[in-house]
Order: C-alpha cells, then structure tokens, then sequence
C-alpha cells in the first residue's frame, strides 16, 4: 500500500464552478473520524476537529481537488440512526446531503468493526442507490490493515485503509472517489466572472443566524436548536434572492476572545475570523429584544479591521415591544455610533417578517464598499473642506493637505499627502465629510497619511 499526501491545488484554485462540479458527502458514525478526513482530502485545516463526538452538527461544503479534478465534499454530522432530539436532526441533514450528492464516502472506525449503526447505515445508502466508497479510518499499521478487510462483510465492495490522521492510504481512497464521481462538464467560455457575491452571517450564539439562513435559503439548510452555539463550522450555502445568486456563509456565534475560547470553540472562532475574511459583506444579527453587548461590538470590530461592508440585522422583532424600542433606539446612538453608516434592517427570521429588506440593504453596502472618487473630484472637495474648516494651528505649526487620492476600493482607501501629520479628530471630520458628499454606506473607509518630510540642510 503505498502511503498518498493529499495537496493543496497546483498552478492557483482549482478549476471551480464554470459548470457544477460534481459532489461527495461523508457520512459515519459520530466520532469515526470524518472531519479529519475531509481535512486529508482538501489538504488543509479546515473542518473542525475535536475528540468528542458530534462536534459538526450541519452539512459543510469545501472545494477539493485530485489530479486535477475539482469536486465539492459535503461534511455531515455523525449519523445514528436510532438517535433523537438534536442529534436525530443531525442525522436527517446526513441523510438529505446522501440524497443531493454523486458519491458518498462511508466513514467506518476499522478499530471498532462493524456496528449495528453501521449496518442501519448501509441500508439507507443501498436506497439512495448512489456509489459508496468504504473507508476503513484509523488504521495506523500493517496489523489493523488486515482487520481492515473484515469490512468486506458490509457488502458495500472493496474497503480502503485509511489513516484520517497520518494520511495513509488516503491516495488510493481519492482514486476510487474520482472513478465513482461523474466527469464534471466541460468548461463554457463567456460566462460571468467572479461568482456570487459573498456574505457572511455574523454575531453571538442564539440569536437566529441559522434560522435566518434557512428561511432564505427556503429549507432546513442548518440544524437549529435552543441550545446557543449549536452552529460549529462555517456553512456556505447558494441562495436565490431578488433574481441574482448569492453565498451565503452562516458561521459559529462568536462566544469569547479568541485566546479564551477551548477546544473546538478555539477553532471555531478562527473559523468565524475566516468566514468574514472570506466574504464581501457581514451581515450582524443582534437579537433586537437583548441589549447590544460587548460581543457584538467585538464583532463589529472585526468587521471593521478586516475591511468588509457591514449590514445590521436586528432579529426577532416580533419579540420587541414599544418600551424595548425605546432603549433600542438610545442603545443605538450610544454603542453604534463608529458605524452609523452600516445600513440597519428589523427582521423576524422565523417568520420571514422584512427579510426581503436584506437586499437592498446588502446592495447599498456593496456599492458604498465599491465606489471610487476621481482624482479631479476627490481635491475639489478637499480644497473646499479645508477652506471651510482648516486644520487647527498646534505649536505655531498648521498641518495642511497637499493632496489626496484614492488607491483602491473595496473597502475605499484614501491617501492624504500632508505637510504635517492630521490629528485623528481632523480625519474623523474629513471622513465624516466624504460620507456626506460622495455616500459611502455600509462601508468602511480607510485613510492613511503621508506627511511630507522636513528637507535636511
């Protein structure tokens, strides 16, 4: 058995989505060892590991590759399925991914052998009459390789040994993925670069992320449940709205700083920093009947840093009286007062009351996020700020501005040559001013400076 390394693509990304690529869900038990497999397949640290069973609780996408062949695996909870409660929603996510999948990867612990549930699983997949690949995980040597073979018994062909961790015997398993995978189309030339646009769904557990991704999405796309944080690893999803395709990416509820999460939160939380690093915009939901707390400003906060457009949902208004209303609105001037510019939408996701409103919402962050000034406008509107309100004389010294440009967009990035350095209130004004005249909504703005250096004699 010669031992494989998944690797990450060669020559950039790998050849994505001018056709549909085509699709491999993972299923087993819990705690066989399936996302550190899908981790080996996509060669890179991605789902979220932990050694306790049931740690992913939805069905996550990732785009892999494999000789040069691109294929989406679909990561889903473990499946029992003798289970209830939670984790018998869990299972009916396992079982819904079978059903819109090409192939499936049958996760079995070859350590263990065959268990009951392996064998009520086997019977669904024989139903879903989709090819099925056995991979016997957690075989670490020569020894339980060979127990690995009394898998044949399953009736499900050939079992591949595996080692999820140390990635042996993982090539071979890929090989057999590919032969029972459909060729993808072939490519069409001419068709829309870019690919949707990329939202992530961000804010603290509980307060309805899944909920709202699911009515979008028109389907019980992510296990829901009252128990806050059930969401673990980032969810990306296609959805339709007003006409157009968008990616959704409902991701973990940012419980604690990042250095005082444990375990999978740990992971988790980077996953979350990821997810908005990802996307174009953050949609951040608050639950509209609980203050706005710390957490929440965390996460605006990192919305800010990372440069990204940001929407402000306030969910379950239904739950929101005329009195909650009242400290909402005070909440708001108070705490939100860094992003005033962020478009805000009421919305109740377990009904659909006002979601329709998030697309207009998220277009006027997108074009604010992607507006760019011309050079001959951005210094007009210079000359005429400085002349209605110069910079304060500090030490017999005024700093003035010699000229401004932007550089990018995406967020908005300004570069001031100046003939001393601006205090930060002049460039709260001057951005403040910039959001009056040319709009800016739902973006942040980046300015940075370049005072001009004093000549040497």
């Amino acid at each position: 058995m010669t031992e494989h390394e998944p690797t990450e693509p060669t020559g950039g990304a790998a050849p994505t989505a001018l056709g549909p690529v085509p699709t491999l869900a993972v299923v087993g038990r819990p705690n066989v060892g399936k996302s550190t497999l899908v981790n080996r397949i996509i060669g890179r640290r991605q789902a979220v590991v932990e050694d306790v069973p049931g740690v992913t609780r939805d069905r996550v996408s990732y785009d892999a590759t494999w000789n040069g062949r691109a294929f989406t695996v679909v990561d889903t909870g473990g499946w029992d399925p003798d289970a209830r409660g939670l984790a018998e929603r869990i299972a009916a996510q396992a079982e819904v991914a079978v059903n819109a999948c090409d192939a499936v990867l049958f996760v079995v612990d070859a350590n263990v052998g065959i268990t009951d549930a392996d064998e009520a699983v086997v019977k669904i997949l024989r139903r879903s009459k989709k090819p099925v690949i056995l991979a016997a995980n957690k075989v670490d040597d020569q020894r339980a390789e060979a127990e690995a073979y009394g898998l044949w018994n399953l009736g499900l062909g050939e079992p591949y040994p595996v080692s999820a961790l140390h990635g042996r015997g993982s090539g071979d398993m890929l090989d057999a993925i590919l032969a029972a995978l459909p060729e993808p189309p072939a490519e069409t030339f001419g068709t829309e670069m870019g690919g949707p646009r990329r939202i992530a769904i961000v804010g603290k557990p509980n307060v309805g992320k899944s909920s709202l991704l699911n009515k979008l999405a028109r389907e019980d796309r992510v296990v829901v449940d009252d128990v806050a944080g059930t969401t673990v690893d980032p969810v990306d999803e296609l959805v339709e709205l007003g006409g157009r395709t968008w990616r959704f990416i409902d991701t973990a509820g940012i419980r604690k700083r990042v250095k005082e999460a444990s375990g999978h939160e740990y992971y988790a939380s980077l996953r979350t920093s990821t997810a908005i690093d990802r996307a174009e915009v953050a949609v951040l939901v608050i639950d509209g009947g609980q203050s706005i707390s710390e957490q929440d400003l965390r996460i605006i906060q990192t919305v800010r840093e990372s440069g990204r457009a940001l929407v402000i949902a306030f969910n379950k208004w239904d739950l929101v009286d005329e009195e909650r209303r009242y400290y909402l609105e005070r909440e708001i001037e108070r705490e939100l007062v860094q992003v005033q510019w962020a478009p805000r939408i009421n919305v109740t996701a377990r009904t659909g009351w006002h979601i329709d409103r998030l697309v207009p919402a998220l277009d006027k962050a997108l074009k604010g996020w992607e507006t760019r000034i011309g050079t001959g406008a951005l210094n007009a509107f210079l000359g005429r700020l400085v002349a209605e309100h110069p910079h304060p004389v500090r030490g017999g010294k005024q700093a003035k501005i010699l000229f401004g440009t932007q550089v990018s967009t995406a967020p908005p990035t300004f570069v001031l040559f100046t003939s001393g350095k601006l205090e930060a209130s002049y460039e709260r004004y001057i951005e403040r001013r910039l959001r009056e005249e040319f709009g800016f909504v739902g973006t942040p703005i980046v300015l940075q400076q370049r005072p001009r250096e004093k000549r040497k004699r």
